[in-house]
């Protein structure tokens, strides 16, 4: 991987910087309580379905509205639960629901209720033209090359094929990088798997060294990944990875990593531990918006995985003259 530290610090200072402009979108946030790691995808009829992590941890919800606001007030459905025991039946966390060639799929993580800590990655699919109907069918683990804990895929499509991001714990590393690799299809990896990112920054080392929560938007010529670190209290936050669109995105030296977090807690805002975002789109078609977790207070009682209150918030982005997202950090959503 390579660093263009300094003209990165300068495009950063500069968008760190509070934005002149002011946000177009107006949300009703939160949009969802005590819904963490959320994913809207807006669907080519123009509905949205927000999907997240339960604080049970035990099963799979789903919910469709017209608008971004509108997911606020929407019935929410349980489409799949977790098993009673062995493999998917602990730490159900972080679906994102995805359209691939004409079905409905859910990635996931889960554990097992003997080995909490086995989280590996799973997948459902449903053929039904809505996914709050129809039946979501088992489609087995996502493998990998090697078999650590892994978990928050995403999948994107670029110039005719398939990829998938993930974290995982790499052989001898304490903590979790990102992979990628592309897909023979939606559930099967094809290799080869490559790091693009892994902590090594302070900012993403405190309590946990943690990189996760990978979110894919494509922008004038550059894929840019958010992504989540450190430990899920007050210090989570967003980090963001960029490549160039025309070159080799398996090619790990392509990659390119800000040297400092793009989208953190503001004590002003009560915004605390932002992250493990997804970006959507408007309903006027054009407008990034951005779809994460946060806390409205720091202090934690106890452990901050057994803390239910992220909750999902919506807030439009900007763009800077530079191409590169601006994630308008002193502003409030």
């Amino acid at each position: 991987m390579k660093y263009f530290k300094i003209l990165a610090l300068v495009m950063f200072a500069v968008a760190a910087l509070q934005s002149s402009y002011a946000q177009t979108e107006i949300f009703e946030n939160p949009i969802a309580e005590k819904r963490a790691d959320p994913w809207v995808y807006k669907a080519e009829d123009g509905f949205y379905y927000l999907i997240a992590t339960v604080p049970e941890y035990d099963k799979i919800v789903v919910r469709k509205a017209k608008t971004i606001n509108g997911l606020k007030e929407a019935k929410e459905k349980v489409v799949w639960e977790k098993h009673d025991k062995g493999i998917m039946s602990y730490h159900i966390w972080a679906p994102e629901l995805h359209r691939i060639e004409g079905k409905w799929y859910i990635y996931f993580a889960a554990g097992e209720a003997d080995d909490i800590w086995k989280i590996r990655m799973w997948a459902l699919s449903n053929t039904s033209a809505d996914p709050m109907k129809g039946t979501w069918k088992e489609e087995g683990q996502i493998k990998t090359d090697y078999d650590s804990f892994s978990l928050d895929a995403t999948s994107f499509e670029h110039n005719g094929k398939r990829y998938l991001i993930w974290a995982q714990n790499l052989e001898g590393m304490s903590g979790t990088a990102l992979k990628m690799s592309e897909m023979k299809d939606a559930t099967t990896l094809t290799g080869p798997e490559i790091v693009i990112t892994r902590p090594e920054f302070d900012w993403e080392r405190v309590k946990y060294n943690v990189n996760e929560g990978p979110a894919v938007i494509k922008k004038d010529g550059k894929i840019f990944v958010s992504y989540s670190a450190s430990a899920t209290n007050d210090n989570y936050c967003l980090g963001l990875l960029w490549v160039d669109a025309k070159a080799d995105l398996l090619e790990e030296a392509n990659w390119n990593k800000a040297p400092g977090p793009v989208f953190y807690s503001d004590e002003d805002l009560k915004r605390y531990g932002p992250g493990h975002n997804s970006f959507t789109v408007a309903e006027d078609g054009k407008t990034t918006i951005m779809i994460y977790h946060a806390r409205d207070y720091k202090e934690i009682q106890g452990d901050e995985l057994r803390d239910p209150n992220r909750a999902t918030r919506a807030r439009a982005i900007k763009w800077l003259p530079n191409g590169f997202p601006d994630f308008l950090q002193k502003q409030a959503d």
